[in-house]
């Protein structure tokens, strides 16, 4: 029963028989009998069916909340016996949003001298797609906003305060500001994370709060595609603190404080809803809540 709702959960994912069969290594016919299996057992359609997946039934979408939480509590089990026989171990998935990439290493890397036998997949993906990731069982755990959107039931546990800088190359006429408004930014060529981002959205609320409208030069879903055009074109980019630190590094940039509305937003990671969890995942969210009461008032 446990296979056939995972396959289930992939096939509300895909949306496409063919690409839920492929992600869990099985052939389409594999995956199609055991959809129908599953509803001859629970004595109803599941699935929308023409020549080609139509979504799920009302009944589908019930039972996919109950795949979800079996499935889930079916690899806490399991995860918690290996646990129990091996210690902590295995790995651990992470989507990360891109501003924090850089921060995630903090909580990462002192996780695993603590606990050596955790392997660590770490993934960039906006905000949104973390949490269908986190709710279609792809991912264990998050790094992202905490406040600005909604979350739905998730765990959570806050790491660090985003704030906001201009980024500029080191000889700009701004380099030596002891900061600039949100107003200003209306007359810099300024290059910005795509509007999928919520990030982008955080920045663009601040921009019209100050009343500038802008039309960004690049737009990227990296912040190595935006700083490598500051660099080469003496362009600007605005960007967390945190998240400019890496590249301030080398002297080449500088990083000038945005001011005129107090603009800091909460990161941190986030984990399903659910007692209790994996042992893995418990110890990671201690971990960030140990990074936590040194970084958040």
């Amino acid at each position: 029963m446990i296979d056939k709702l995972d396959m289930f959960i992939a096939l509300a994912r895909e949306e496409h028989f063919g690409r839920a069969a492929q992600s869990m290594g099985v052939t389409q016919p594999t995956l199609s009998a055991a959809i129908k299996q599953l509803e001859d057992s629970l004595g109803v359609m599941l699935v929308w069916r023409g020549s080609r997946f139509q979504g799920l039934t009302p009944e589908g979408q019930r039972v996919l909340e109950w795949a979800r939480q079996i499935v889930g509590d079916a690899r806490t089990m399991r995860e918690e016996m290996r646990a129990a026989r091996q210690g902590l171990s295995g790995n651990l998935r992470l989507a990360v949003i891109p501003t924090a990439l850089t921060v995630v290493s903090d909580l990462t890397a002192g996780f695993t001298v603590k606990h050596p036998g955790v392997r660590f997949t770490v993934l960039s993906r906006t905000s949104a797609e973390i949490l269908t990731m986190l709710e279609n069982l792809q991912i264990d755990a998050g790094v992202t906003y905490l406040e600005n959107e909604p979350l739905g039931r998730v765990t959570t546990v806050p790491i660090y305060a985003e704030r906001y800088v201009l980024v500029v190359r080191a000889d700009h006429p701004l380099a030596g500001q002891a900061g600039v408004a949100w107003a200003a930014l209306g007359d810099l060529p300024l290059g910005l994370l795509t509007p999928d981002m919520q990030n982008r959205r955080i920045i663009n609320a601040h921009l019209t709060e100050a009343g500038v409208d802008i039309a960004p030069k690049v737009e990227a879903s990296s912040t190595v595609v935006l700083i490598s055009h500051v660099l080469q074109a003496n362009w600007a980019t605005v960007l967390p603190l945190r998240a400019a630190q890496i590249f301030l590094k080398a002297g080449d940039l500088a990083a000038v404080p945005l001011t005129g509305s107090d603009a800091s937003h909460a990161v941190g990671l986030i984990a399903p809803y659910r007692e209790p969890h994996t042992p893995v995942l418990a110890a990671l969210l201690a971990q960030a809540q140990s990074i936590s009461d040194h970084r958040v008032p």
